[in-house]
């Protein structure tokens, strides 16, 4: 019974293609997706640490007063430095029903010094088509900290003009994707390539029979599913969890010129070339020394002027790069000589100059 066991297990792994990904981390459906929120608000019931007598948040604090039947004078203007006016910014998942609530981030654009133990009055997030798709209330939980002092002197602690409010939105209105009643399922691939275009198209062809998926063009696979709804649901979880091989990226070297960081890809060949890089080191060295006449003479102190220049030049071998030599190749070759990340981004401009480098350099 162990060894039919031990069969079946060896079979299972046998059967997976090495360094096989998931189609659900390689990509998403066309139309599966989040939607932007937006909404302006008030937060009130803040330590002193608000907008104080901003035109535009006194004119939002008398729109909220008027909801409740309070007119304010229009020559009264109350100092609000307990109120704050705020941006909220929320995303609507995909299906999202009424009545589920989702997160929202709430930050200040006017003044306000900080958010900490405010409280976001009623307000509808918008979305891109105008539409009221939910609305936000709650307290807010904020991470940064401010402290200032009498004379001026202050000390902040991360960002205390945003904060979040966890579940602090209730959906009121739905987004049809129209997954369950389009012509076709569309899966378009987070990366263009049409290699793993070709590979899924032909994974969702083994596993459902010929002719079900195409290759459209190197992000899109079209797949044809009968319609409706929970049928649809099925065919899209069983694509999701099929394994594929994703090809190899192409060739790239990433260098960020500001923090010296390189990122070299598996792909990346170089053809031979020869290498050396040293350091030149010029020191000078000023210094003044004080010289005395001779007894009875009629010469007179003096500050004498020395100058001692030294030139230092740092000997590095020349190592040689072999025809087609692998990433773990190039780094042991350039931790050879002990260069710096500033020094290997200078090694590796200079190979891409010459020819010798087969990938695309992108420096940020």
């Amino acid at each position: 019974m162990l060894f039919r066991s031990l069969l079946a297990l060896l079979a299972v792994l046998v059967a997976v293609p090495a360094h096989a990904d998931r189609i659900k981390d390689l990509g998403s459906f066309q139309g599966i997706r989040s939607n932007q929120l937006t909404g302006y608000g008030i937060v009130v019931g803040l330590a002193g640490t608000g907008d104080d007598n901003l035109e535009y948040t006194i004119q939002s604090m008398k729109a909220v007063a008027s909801r409740f039947g309070l007119n304010l004078p229009a020559n009264i203007n109350p100092g609000l430095k307990n109120a704050a006016v705020v941006l909220i910014t929320a995303e609507l998942p995909a299906f999202a029903k009424p009545g589920q609530r989702i997160d929202i981030t709430v930050a200040s654009m006017g003044k306000a010094k900080s958010l900490r133990g405010g409280a976001l009055i009623m307000t509808p997030l918008m979305g891109a088509d105008g539409q009221i798709y939910a609305m936000a209330q709650g307290n807010l939980a904020v991470g940064g900290l401010g402290i200032e002092g009498k004379d001026g002197s202050q000390v902040v602690v991360n960002v205390p003009s945003t904060g979040r409010i966890p579940e602090g939105a209730t959906v009121e209105r739905a987004v049809a994707t129209g997954f369950e009643s389009t012509p076709n399922l569309t899966f378009n691939l987070a990366r263009s390539d049409f290699t793993t275009a070709q590979n899924v198209a032909s994974a969702i062809n083994t596993r459902f029979g010929a002719g079900v998926a195409e290759a459209v063009d190197g992000v899109s696979i079209r797949v044809n599913a009968p319609a409706g709804a929970d049928t649809r649901a099925t065919i899209m979880s069983a694509i999701e969890n099929l394994d594929v091989v994703s090809a190899e990226p192409p060739a790239k070297v990433i260098v960020n010129a500001r923090t010296g960081t390189v990122v070299i890809n598996s792909a990346v060949r170089v053809g031979p070339a020869a290498v050396t890089h040293g350091k030149l080191t010029v020191r000078i060295d000023e210094k003044q020394t004080v010289v005395q006449p001779a007894p009875f003479s009629n010469g007179t102190t003096a500050n004498e002027q020395k100058s001692g220049v030294q030139v230092d030049e740092e000997k590095k071998p020349m190592f040689l790069l072999a025809p087609g030599p692998k990433l773990a190749d190039i780094v042991k070759a350039v931790n050879a000589i002990g260069a710096s990340p500033s020094d290997l981004v200078a090694i590796l401009e200079a190979l891409k100059e010459a020819g010798a480098l087969k990938a695309e350099l992108i420096i940020l």
